[in-house]
Order: C-alpha cells, then sequence, then structure tokens
C-alpha cells in the first residue's frame, strides 16, 4: 500500500489489525504517519478523559434526582470599564462537546466555536449585566454576586442546583461553591464561554459609541493604549469611577 493510501486510511477510523500492521512496515514514512497517528489517540483520548472528570458534578447530581443543573460564571471584574457579566448554562444530559473547558484556556477562535454550540445545544441560557454604576455604589464583588443571581432569574428553566464559579449567592436553591469550577464543571466552564463572549461583544459595541480606547482589543483592561485614552479624553459614561487609575480622572 502506497504512503499516501496510508495515511487517508489513518484519518478514517482505521481498524485494530490495520495499526498493527504498520508496526512491521520498516518504510520511516509509514513509521513517521503510525507515530502522527498515536499521538492523536493519545490526545483524543486525554480531552475525553478530562472532560469526563469535568462531568463529575453534574452526573452525581444528576443521579441523585436533580434534573436541571445550571452552572454559573463571570467575566470582566477586572477591567477599568464596562460592565460585568455573569452567565447561567443549563445543560442537556447528553451534551458532549469535549472541548468545552475555561474559556481562558481556549484559543479565540475555538471559544467562539464552542459559544455557537453552546447557544444551540443548552436547555437553558441566562445572562446577568452588572453596570460601572452598579459597581461604583455597591463594590465589584458585591456587583458580581447580584450580576449572578440575575442570570440565574433570567434563566426559562428553573434549576434544581447551581454550580458557581468560587462565589455564593443569595437563594432558595441550592447552591455549590466550587473554587477554580470553570476548570472543573462543564456547566461552568460552559457559563465562562458564554459571559467572555457576551461581554467581549458588548466592549465591541462601546469601542464604536467611545472610539480612542482600544476597547475592541483591551474589553476594559487597563493596557496602555486605554490609559492614554483616558489621558487624552477623559472618562466615559462605562468608566468605572471607583477603580484607580480612572478615579483621578474624575
Amino acid at each position: 500500500m502506497k504512503i499516501n493510501e496510508i495515511k487517508a486510511k489513518l484519518n478514517n477510523n482505521p481498524t485494530s489489525e490495520f495499526i498493527e500492521s504498520l508496526k512491521d512496515d520498516s518504510r520511516k514514512g509509514v513509521q513517521t504517519l503510525l507515530k502522527q497517528y498515536q499521538k492523536r489517540v493519545a490526545r483524543q483520548e486525554k480531552l475525553e478523559n478530562d472532560y469526563e472528570k469535568r462531568m463529575q458534578y453534574e452526573r452525581r447530581f444528576w443521579q441523585s434526582g436533580k434534573q436541571n443543573i445550571a452552572g454559573i460564571d463571570e467575566v470582566g471584574r477586572g477591567p477599568l470599564a464596562g460592565p460585568v457579566v455573569a452567565a447561567a448554562v443549563i445543560l442537556p444530559h447528553d451534551f458532549h462537546e469535549i472541548e468545552v473547558n475555561d474559556s481562558k484556556q481556549l484559543t479565540s477562535k475555538v471559544r467562539k466555536q464552542l459559544y455557537q454550540i453552546i447557544l444551540d445545544k443548552a436547555i437553558s441560557i441566562g445572562i446577568g449585566i452588572g453596570s460601572s454604576k452598579l459597581i461604583d455604589k455597591v463594590n465589584i464583588y458585591e456587583a458580581t454576586k447580584i450580576t449572578m443571581k440575575n442570570a440565574v432569574r433570567n434563566l426559562t428553566v428553573v434549576p434544581d442546583q447551581l454550580i458557581i464559579d468560587a462565589m455564593s449567592i443569595n437563594t432558595e436553591i441550592s447552591q455549590l461553591k466550587l473554587i477554580k469550577g470553570d476548570a472543573k464543571s462543564v456547566s461552568v466552564s460552559a457559563a465562562s464561554i458564554v459571559a467572555k463572549e457576551f461581554r467581549d461583544s458588548l466592549m465591541c459595541a462601546y469601542a464604536e459609541k467611545y472610539p480612542g480606547y482600544d476597547f475592541e482589543k483591551n474589553v476594559g483592561y487597563g493596557t496602555k493604549k486605554h490609559l492614554a485614552g483616558l489621558a487624552q479624553l477623559g472618562i466615559t459614561p462605562i468608566h468605572r469611577q471607583s477603580f484607580s487609575p480612572v478615579t483621578k480622572y474624575k
């Protein structure tokens, strides 16, 4: 069999017998293809195993009789401008997208692809938005809790259980506070992706409304261009006036 034919077969669910036969093929090109295939298989197996670990909390709650589990996460606690955004996501029991993980561990391209998949497949998604005014009024920690609670309220399905990334909120719904939950629970991972993509789109819209701060790239964080914009143009209505160094431009 020619090497290009072997390559094509390796890309099309080869049988174990075929893989075994390649081990005895002395051609260097064949052995290179075999090693590449084995690496792909090992990577896929790791993704599957890691995904199953991130599903352990959901499966445990499902087995206890709780059907609708909402993962909750937020994004935007650190920026100098823009809202803090929280997402609550309820996934179906047959959800199986093994690349869904903490949004910070994903490339922009993969995150955008997964965002669309989550929107299509989720049972319900709720969004909460905490404005810069709310942040200045109650502080970022309290604003985050309010925003998370509003995300839960905006779900179209009432959850039986919440899994929240490193926070607790005021609700009668049973909740699990999970440190680094966006890397330990698929539902929280999905919420982190939704919150990130939703907030990024908001900041791109604000970039058009308030040019000169590079919001489309820094999404409100205090980058060099953002600070230069503050110095030259002053603060906008979406700046957090209680945050340094924004306070000195009030």
